[in-house]
């Protein structure tokens, strides 16, 4: 084989081998937990926000940024719209199927909103990385979870979330929105009851 007829071959795997890196430093770029505090560069720099001993960020109010359109098809194949929930404290919770912190914490997180229903606290899931829906709607029949959960396999509605504000960046990862539907609180890690019901109670309690 001349050197010629191997040239194009090296320049398709260089370029192969350059779409991979883009799309794995994307992955790790979604999937890194927060490692500061606040005064995080980029997108929202104009919200602060502070990290508590136990690990969930929050932001005054006045200090809060909007979260992003959340819209699209649920692994139900119903649509759904967060901005429908303004008026009320939203729960949002980044899960997958194939996550093992997601399973320990899903039993909690659907007692926390059934007994928060009735003081208009709304829970949304948004499943992300499960190939099919039917993995997810397994998830949610074992658990018995009865909240619904937008489904976005890439992980673009995460990605919507501006740099620099409690924008989800692990699964699982919740967030707590306010009443005018900004983000007041971010937890990067698994939650138990206890501390889920600590995050939301500031929030609920504001008038």
């Amino acid at each position: 084989m001349s050197a010629a007829s191997r040239a194009p071959s090296r320049s398709n795997r260089a370029r192969r081998r350059a779409v991979l890196t883009t799309a794995g430093a994307a992955v790790a770029t979604l999937l890194m937990s927060a490692c500061s505090s606040g005064g995080t560069s980029g997108g929202g720099g104009d919200t602060n926000f502070v990290m508590g001993k136990d690990g969930i960020s929050t932001a005054k109010k006045g200090e809060r940024a909007q979260a992003p359109d959340l819209s699209g098809k649920t692994v139900d194949g119903k649509q759904l719209d967060v901005a429908s929930y303004k008026g009320k404290v939203v729960v949002l919770n980044v899960w997958g199927s194939w996550c093992p912190p997601c399973r320990a914490e899903a039993p909690g997180f659907e007692k926390v909103s059934r007994d928060l229903k009735a003081k208009d606290v709304q829970f949304v899931g948004i499943n992300t990385r499960d190939t099919s829906t039917a993995g997810a709607r397994a998830f949610e029949k074992q658990y018995g979870v009865g909240f619904p959960s937008l489904y976005d396999p890439t992980g673009r509605l995460m990605l919507r979330f501006k740099k620099g504000t409690l924008n989800p960046q692990a699964i699982p990862s919740t967030l707590v929105l306010d009443r005018e539907g900004k983000i007041a609180a971010r937890s990067l890690a698994a939650l138990t009851e206890e501390k889920l019901r600590r995050m939301i109670d500031p929030v609920l309690a504001e008038k």
